[in-house]
Parts: structure tokens; sequence; C-alpha cells
């Protein structure tokens, strides 16, 4: 075992101990032991436990301890260290600039327990205010996060929007040429990406090396038609090279999934597909034009065959947003800041404010004074920006055993509710589905919010029956919200096609904590239409009077 080992590990056990308030000066002898280990000239693991004990600065406890951990690859009182404290937290302490006193911070009093919520909570910003921290840290440690995302070569769709659609761009110039398509998982929307596919409608010269490290790729591997390559940032990209005549096809063979090529090849046998476009070669297989989003090999050429695919919605179709935060609680901006953003930039007519309820100390929810309070400055707003509207509601957390945070009193006094789950996430699927049902069965409950919790990347959602679920808000008129955030997107684009069969409304709700955020809704739509939402099935492609009546009505029920 190296030196270098035996110091982090120890490194690690001090940390672990200061984190569980341990005696002050076994904290410090075990870290000022680590750094002697690391600045040895030898290799300690050679000596036996009596020359260890005789290294200046360890001494018997310190020894014993590395003595164990060379023999059996364990230090005990590491172990039930490690066995007390969450493994996003172990994580957390990877991360530059966060020591013991700041992850204690986090997990105690922010009650986050792992690096996806920590990176979520520096998008909130949510850091800012807690002891200990301020901007230029929260900052940090978000590079950090992403600097780590960025080298296991995953993306979010929304990191690497920008780079594509520049990268698109630069190889257009370079290459003299505006006959190149982003393809693959991209075009497909998936709302995580771990490679770049472009078509390339161009021959591969001795000069397409230098062209491409001109445009910031580097080779790796090269063909007669593929060249792959590797960016500065960790993204993978492949190009794919071909001819006019078969521009058509491989625009179908490199978008979809490998599944939807192999089904729609079996409809083109002896068709004739050279010089044919996309829309003609679906055209040559007898079914209507499939649009990249839906081309997983699922269930789109059912569809197809019975002519009835979805029209997919836009994002010119959203009428307003709902669940959105405030300063009343965690938010960046102002109510009345929010509120004309929305009217003046992006031209909507209303919004849904949702602020955290009571139970979400850590995000300063709103107690009930506090409640009527932000009623009152709404009721002042609404008179002051007529004829836009801001809708009074909540974002009430779902109690353990799946009731709301508030009385059915204070509940009533909301236009709207969107219940969700914040805490308490470790639970077996019955007990989480039996949570989130008993919630949708509230008869004030408006939209179930984020339905799984997930944070893509780096935590799974907590484990519920979908279908049971789904059933549960079809048979209680209950939304259900896509989380347009691009860390959560969440409805699964893969349920949301069960929810329209089932006749469920879905909501598209950019979770914005400051004006920036409502453009998530971008990347909310992108995601619905993967599901294969038509604007008739979301909430909030209803003009204002609309929503005003079915928030009405469900009141009523």
């Amino acid at each position: 075992m190296e030196n270098k080992t035996i110091a982090r590990t120890l490194r690690l056990l001090s940390q672990l101990m200061e984190l569980h308030n341990e005696n002050p000066f076994k904290v410090k002898t075990i870290a000022n032991a680590a750094f002697k280990v690391d600045k040895l000239p030898y290799s300690i693991s050679n000596k036996i436990l009596a020359e260890i004990e005789q290294i200046d600065g360890l001494g018997k406890s310190t020894a014993a301890k590395i003595w164990a951990l060379i023999e059996t690859n364990s230090i005990p009182e590491l172990s039930d260290l490690l066995a007390q404290t969450p493994p996003g937290i172990v994580e957390m302490m990877r991360i530059k600039g966060l020591g013991p006193k700041k992850i204690t911070v986090i997990w105690k009093d922010l009650e986050i327990e792992n690096v996806g919520e920590l990176y979520y909570a520096c998008n909130e910003n949510r850091l800012v205010e807690a002891k200990g921290f301020g901007l230029k840290t929260q900052e940090e440690i978000k590079k950090v996060i992403e600097f780590n995302m960025a080298s296991n070569g995953r993306f979010l769709y929304a990191r690497i929007d920008n780079f594509a659609e520049n990268l698109l761009q630069n190889l257009k110039n370079h290459l003299s040429t505006q006959e190149i398509f982003l393809t693959g998982q991209y075009r497909r929307r998936c709302e995580v990406i771990d490679l770049l596919d472009i078509l390339i409608v161009h021959t591969i010269s001795s000069e397409t090396s230098a062209i491409l490290a001109n445009a910031g790729l580097i080779v790796s591997v090269q063909n007669e038609n593929i060249i792959e390559c590797e960016t500065e940032f960790g993204i993978n990209v492949k190009l794919v090279f071909c001819s006019s005549e078969t521009l058509g096809w491989q625009m179908i063979l490199q978008t979809g999934s490998r599944e939807h090529a192999d089904e729609l090849a079996l409809k083109l046998v002896n068709a004739g597909i050279s010089g044919k476009s996309e829309q003609e070669i679906y055209q040559l297989a007898g079914i209507p034009f499939i649009e990249p989003e839906l081309r997983e090999g699922i269930n789109e050429f059912e569809l197809a065959a019975a002519y009835k695919l979805p029209s997919l919605i836009l994002y010119s179709d959203l009428k307003g947003t709902l669940h959105n935060h405030s300063t009343w609680s965690d938010g960046i901006h102002t109510l009345e800041e929010m509120a004309v953003f929305c009217k003046d930039e992006l031209k909507l007519s209303y919004l849904g404010i949702c602020d955290h309820s009571k139970s979400a100390f850590y995000a300063n929810g709103l107690n009930e004074i506090r409640v009527a309070a932000q009623h009152r400055e709404i009721e002042e707003l609404n008179i002051r920006h007529a004829p836009f509207h801001i809708f009074k509601g909540i974002e009430s957390d779902i109690l353990y055993d799946g009731s709301l945070d508030y009385s059915n009193e204070v509940l009533a006094t909301f236009d709207f509710v969107v219940a969700s789950v914040h805490s308490i996430l470790k639970m077996s699927e019955e007990k989480a589905t039996d949570r989130l049902i008993k919630a949708i069965e509230n008869p004030f409950t408006t939209i179930l919010g984020h339905p799984t919790g997930r944070l893509l990347l780096s935590r799974s959602g907590y484990p519920i029956d979908h279908r049971k679920v789904i059933d549960a808000c079809a048979a209680n008129n209950v939304v259900i919200e896509i989380n347009a955030n691009p860390l959560r997107l969440d409805l699964d684009w893969r349920w949301q096609h069960y929810a329209v069969q089932k006749g469920v409304l879905l909501s598209i709700n950019p979770d914005a904590h400051r004006k920036e955020g409502f453009y998530d809704m971008h990347y909310g739509t992108l995601i619905a239409r993967k599901g294969g939402i038509s604007k008739d099935n979301c909430l909030n492609t209803l003009d204002l009077e609309q929503v005003k009546e079915l928030f009405r009505r469900r009141k009523l029920n």
C-alpha cells in the first residue's frame, strides 16, 4: 500500500471525526499523521508495527490504525464513522473548498445529503445565505461539480446545447458548407447526452484533421467516412460524412435509435431511397413523417400506422407559467420582478407563484401569517398589472405520511396547490407510492410536483409505481408536472404518453427561482415533445380565463 493511499485514508478519518464532533485533539492528531505519512521518504507499509510506532509524530494509537489498514485494508474507527455517514456526504469531502464545518452546515442545516442535491441548491442560490458561505463560494462549488460531471463524459442536454449549436456553425464556416446537421441523441432531445453526433455532406481529405483542430476538435479515431473526436471540455463527438444522394437515409439512420432504424428498414425492402429526403422515405414506407424526438423504437410505428402520431407541442403554445418562487421563500427576485419579467419580456398572460411551504424551513418556507401577507401583495399586484394575473399558489411539502403541511382552512385560500416531496426520500416503492397517492387524493392538491424527485446525473428518483401514481392522478383530476429544470425534467418522458392515455393533463413548470429560470420552459417543452405531448394535453397552453375556470372547478370538487 502506497504512502499516499494511507495518508488519504487518515485524512478522511480526521475529516469524519471532525464532522461527527469527536475530540478536537484526536482530530488534529490524525490530520497531522496524514500529513506526516504523505511526506515520508520511504514506504511505511514495509515496516513492522514496532517500527511504525517509533516514527516521529505518530505514536502507538495512530500506528495501530495504520497497521490495521496495512494488514486488513480497513480501520475499524473509520468503518464505524462511514456507517454513520451518508455516502453522498463522503463524496462531498472531495470537493475543493468544502471542509467538515461547511459540510456540517450542508448536511445538518440544509438537509442536503448528496452532490446532486448540492448542485441543485447552488442553482437555486440556497447556499448564499447559509452560515460560512457566500456567492463566491457557491459559484466555486458549482464549477467543481460541473467539472466532475464533465469528466464522466455525460452531459445534461441544457449544458451541451449552446456548445453544440456553436460547433455546428463553426464547422459550417471551416468546411465551407451549410449541409452539416446535428443528429443522434441531441436531435432526439435526450435529457442526457454522452455522444454528440454530426452528419456532414462532404468527403474526408488530408486537410480534414487540421480543419477540425481549428474548430476545437481533437481527432482520436478516423476511418473511411467516420471521424471520432474529443473536445477540451470532455465532450465526445462523432462526425459521419456522406454524399448528397444518401443524406435523407443517413439523417434517419444517424438520428433514430437502432431499434427505430431497423424497423423502418424492414418497411423499405427494395424501395429506392437514393436521393430521397427524410419525409419522402417515410412516405415510401407507407407511414407519416415521424418527428426526430419520437424515434426511440418504442411505439412510434404503431402510432404512425394508425395515423395517431401527436401534433407535438411548441414553446410558442405556452400562455403562462406555473410553479415559481420569489424572495418570499428562496427565490432571487421579488414577486413583482418575476411578474413583470413574465409580462413584459416573455409576453405571458399569467404567473403561478408557488413559494415553499412552512415545512421547508431550509428554504425560508411560509408560515400561515406570511401566506396571508403574500396574498395581500398578490392582490395589489394584480390590480397594478392587470390584465396580467398572478395566481396564489404554494408548493406544499408532502409529509412522511402523505399529508400536506397546512390545514384545510389555509389550503383553501390558495388558487392552486403544487404538492411535492422534498424530504425523507429513502422509502420502499410501496411506501413512496402510497405517500404520493395520499397527497394526490387530498382535495386541495392541484398539481403533483416533480413526481420522482430525481436529479439527473446525480440522484435517482425515489422508487414509485408510475402506473399507480398516474392512475391516481387520473381518478382525482390532478395535473402532473413536467418540471422543466434541466436537472429534473420530471415526469420522465417515458411515462408522459401513459399519462395522456389516461386523460391526465401535464404542466410544463420551470420551477424558476430567478427571472432567468423561466427560460427553462424551453427544455421542458423539448422533453414534452419527446414524451409525445401536444398542446391539448398541457395545462399552461390554456389561456388565462380557461386556467381560472379550471382552478375554480377544482376547488368546488
